[in-house]
């Protein structure tokens, strides 16, 4: 096989590689939390709860919290 086919062949393989890569980039699905992105945007419900969830965080980190006396 002389150069110019290996040449040949090889820009055929490469092009071929970057469209399988091209069609796998997208094909792939969105990340799960992508879905769920903003949906809790102005819910004053989320607010308290994500409030509660950190008020309950700091007190485990600080035992001298008034909650924990």
């Amino acid at each position: 096989m002389s150069n110019a086919e290996i040449e040949t062949r090889l820009a055929t393989l490469e092009a071929e590689v970057l469209q399988l890569k091209t069609e796998v980039r997208l094909n792939q699905p969105k990340p799960w939390w992508e879905n769920i992105l903003g949906q809790f945007a102005d819910d004053p419900i989320y607010d308290e709860a994500m409030q509660m969830g950190q008020t309950y965080r700091e007190s485990l980190r600080n035992p001298e919290s008034p909650s924990n006396v």
